[in-house]
């Protein structure tokens, strides 16, 4: 009972923002999400990149080096060791990273363009939990770039000089939004590349 009170209560008071009606388009952002979104992020311009965005969600990727240079004769001379991943940054806004997790994981199972380039992803020989990281750091930078600009998927998909990839992603993940186009050969075209696709 008091939860449905304070969910109707958060939806009434997130309908407030226009920002709101525009993360609702996109796939595996539903209404709470996007108000959660709202209330955690409060306004898209505190991330210059889609970096920082990452990092402050909990989707970077810690490497960590030591003993980068060696004396050689006298000389200091960079040594050529592998740097350390160290998994994913700590220091971040938890609920952020839950929130973008949930929505990699739903969008990965449920039909649509980001389902089929989580499984575009998987067929290039991507790690299933690397698949969903790529597709966790795809919806936040879609959820920036909608909201900074504050305009839909559609208008965001025509205003990119020079990334065709993005716009060829963006222009799927629009005819999914309005129901039009074949997602099949659509998702083929987007999952041609492997890793970080933004």
């Amino acid at each position: 009972m008091l939860r449905q009170e304070v969910r109707r209560d958060l939806l009434t008071e997130s309908k407030k923002h226009k920002a709101w009606k525009l993360l609702c388009q996109i796939p595996s952002i539903g209404p709470i999400r996007a108000a959660v979104l709202l209330g955690i992020l409060q306004t898209p311009h505190r991330f210059r990149t889609k970096r920082q965005l990452w990092n402050y969600g909990g989707l970077a990727i810690e490497m960590h080096s030591s003993a980068d240079h060696r004396s050689v004769d006298g000389h200091l001379q960079r040594s050529r060791k592998n740097v350390l991943v160290g998994g994913l940054n700590r220091n971040c806004n938890h609920d952020l990273k839950n929130l973008f997790k949930g929505a990699a994981v739903m969008a990965s199972s449920k039909p649509g363009p980001f389902q089929e380039f989580f499984a575009a992803l998987l067929a290039t020989g991507m790690r299933p939990e690397m698949a969903r990281l790529t597709l966790a750091r795809k919806i936040a930078t879609i959820v920036l770039m909608v909201w900074k600009r504050g305009v839909c998927v559609d208008e965001v998909v025509g205003t990119i000089p020079g990334k065709q990839v993005v716009l060829t992603e963006l222009k799927l993940i629009a005819q999914a939004i309005r129901g039009g186009g074949d997602p099949e050969s659509a998702g083929r075209n987007a999952g041609d590349r492997g890793g970080d696709p933004l």
